[in-house]
C-alpha cells in the first residue's frame, strides 16, 4: 500500500514538473492589448499628437529589436536608427520566450513615456501574473533580458533632445504680422511644441529634408491665390451647412477628426473632450490589416514598429514647416475679414495651418502600411466605433490616407494647399523610410 501512494506521489511530482516546463504562450492580443492600452493612458492623459508618436515609437523598437535578433525574417535596426548601436545579446542557451521578452520591454519603455504609470503597472502584472502561473523560471530569464533591451533602449531615447525642447520659450505671437497665426477659439491655447523639429530624427537626414514647396503668400486681395483659398474654404462650409450633419463631408471630417483638444463650453465651465490622437488611429488601422491578414506575433510587431517610425517621423517634417511658415488658420482670417460668427466644422487645433498634419502623417502611414501588406488591401475601419463613430471601408491604405487629407478641407481647418502639399510631403518622407529602412529580410 505504501509503495502505491508514494508511487501516485512520484508520478504526481513528475506530471507537475512536466506541466510547469510547458513554454509560455503569448498571443499576439496581448500585443496588440499593450498597444491598446497606451492609447487609453493618452487619452486619459491628453498627449499632442506630436508627443504621442514618440510614445507609440520607442517602445515598438524595444519589442521589434527582441524580435529581430532572434528571427533570420527580421532585420536589426541597429546602425540604422540614428545612435542605436547597440542592444543586449540574448544567450540562447538561457531558455527565453522572446515574445515575452519583447513584451516586457514594450510595457516598460511604455512605463516611462507616460504620466499615468500606474496604468500601465496594472496591465503589466496582469501579465506577469499569467506568465508566472504558466511557468516561472521561463518567466524570470525572459523578464530579465526584456528589461535589459528597456533600459537601453531608454537610454538612447533620452538622448533625442526631448527634455531639452520642455524648456524652451513658447512660441511668440505678434498679431501685427498679417497671415501669422495666432490662437484659436475656444480656448485659444498656445500653439503646441514649436521646437518639436528639434527632437533628433530616426531615419530622415534632418527635419527639413523634405521641406515642401512655401505656403501661398498672405493676401487679402480678392484676386490674390491666398483669398481665393480662404473663400474657397467659407464657401464649402455654407454648402454643407445647407446639406446638413448627414452629408458625407461632415461624416468624413468627423471620423478623422483626431483632436485630443476638443474643449466644449458648457455655462461658465470649460472642459475637454478626449479623443485619440491620428498617431492612434493610425495604430488602430494597422491592429485591424495585422489581424485580416493573420499576422504572426513577430509580424504584427514588425508593422507596428515601421508604422511608428514613420509617423514619428512625419510629425517632425511637419512640425518642421509648420512653424517655419506660421500660417493662419481659416476661422482666424474669416471671423476678422469675412464673418465673425463662422465657424468650422470642426474645432481648430492648436498650431499653425500649413501642412496639413493629418495629409502628412496619414500618407506616411499609409506608405509604410502598403509596404508591409500590399496595394490593394481593402478593409473596414472600426477605430472611431469607441467614440461613438460608425465604421468606414476603404478600397486600400491610400485610399483611407486621401480620406484622412481632405476631411481636414471639410471640416473647414486648412485650406486646399496645406492639404495637397501636405500629401506631397508625406508621400516622400514615407518613400524614403520604406526605402533606408532594412527591416525584413
Amino acid at each position: 500500500m505504501k509503495s502505491k501512494i508514494y508511487l501516485l506521489a512520484t508520478l504526481a511530482v513528475v506530471f507537475i514538473s512536466c506541466k510547469k516546463e510547458k513554454p509560455i504562450e503569448v498571443t499576439t492580443d496581448q500585443y496588440h492589448a499593450s498597444i491598446d492600452n497606451v492609447v487609453q493612458i493618452m487619452i486619459h492623459d491628453i498627449f499632442s499628437p506630436p508627443v504621442a508618436s514618440r510614445i507609440f515609437v520607442y517602445p515598438n523598437i524595444a519589442a521589434y529589436e527582441v524580435i529581430a535578433q532572434n528571427n533570420k525574417n527580421y532585420t536589426s535596426l541597429q546602425h540604422q536608427l540614428k545612435g542605436l548601436d547597440s542592444i543586449p545579446k540574448l544567450d540562447p542557451k538561457t531558455g527565453v520566450n522572446l515574445k515575452v521578452a519583447a513584451l516586457v520591454a514594450h510595457m516598460e519603455v511604455s512605463k516611462q513615456l507616460v504620466f499615468s504609470e500606474q496604468l500601465v503597472e496594472k496591465f503589466r502584472d496582469s501579465l506577469y501574473a499569467k506568465w508566472k502561473g504558466e511557468n516561472e523560471k521561463e518567466f524570470e530569464v525572459s523578464k530579465e533580458y526584456g528589461l535589459k533591451v528597456a533600459e537601453r533602449i531608454k537610454k538612447w531615447m533620452g538622448k533625442d533632445n526631448y527634455k531639452q525642447t520642455r524648456t524652451l520659450p513658447k512660441f511668440s505671437v505678434f498679431a501685427s504680422q498679417p497671415g501669422r497665426w495666432q490662437p484659436t477659439p475656444p480656448a485659444y491655447m498656445d500653439a503646441i511644441e514649436p521646437h518639436w523639429s528639434e527632437i533628433r530624427t530616426l531615419v530622415l537626414d534632418s527635419s527639413s529634408q523634405f521641406k515642401p514647396v512655401p505656403a501661398l503668400a498672405f493676401s487679402l486681395d480678392k484676386n490674390a491665390p491666398f483669398y481665393k483659398q480662404i473663400m474657397e474654404v467659407y464657401n464649402l462650409s455654407l454648402e454643407m451647412k445647407k446639406k446638413g450633419n448627414s452629408c458625407d463631408e461632415i461624416k468624413m471630417a468627423q471620423f478623422w477628426d483626431c483632436n485630443p483638444y476638443v474643449s466644449v463650453n458648457q455655462g461658465h465651465m470649460m472642459f475637454a473632450k478626449k479623443k485619440i490622437s491620428p498617431g492612434a488611429h493610425w495604430m488602430g488601422i494597422a491592429k485591424i490589416a495585422c489581424k485580416k491578414s493573420n499576422a504572426d506575433f513577430d509580424k504584427t510587431v514588425f508593422a507596428y514598429t515601421k508604422t511608428s517610425i514613420g509617423m514619428f517621423e512625419a510629425f517632425i517634417s511637419c512640425w518642421d514647416e509648420k512653424y517655419r511658415s506660421n500660417v493662419i488658420r481659416p476661422e482666424t482670417i474669416i471671423n476678422q475679414h469675412i464673418d465673425e460668427n463662422w465657424k468650422p466644422a470642426l474645432q481648430t487645433p492648436p498650431f499653425p495651418e500649413y501642412t496639413s498634419g493629418h495629409s502628412v502623417v496619414s500618407t506616411v502611414a499609409a506608405t509604410i502600411l502598403t509596404s508591409v501588406f500590399g496595394a490593394d488591401f481593402a478593409f473596414v475601419d472600426n477605430s472611431e466605433l469607441p467614440f461613438g463613430l460608425p465604421s468606414r471601408s476603404f478600397k486600400s491604405f491610400d485610399a483611407a490616407s486621401k480620406e484622412a487629407a481632405m476631411s481636414r478641407f471639410y471640416g473647414g481647418i486648412h485650406y486646399r494647399a496645406a492639404i495637397e502639399n501636405g500629401m506631397i510631403q508625406g508621400k516622400q518622407v514615407g518613400d524614403f523610410v520604406v526605402k533606408k529602412l532594412k527591416m525584413k529580410n
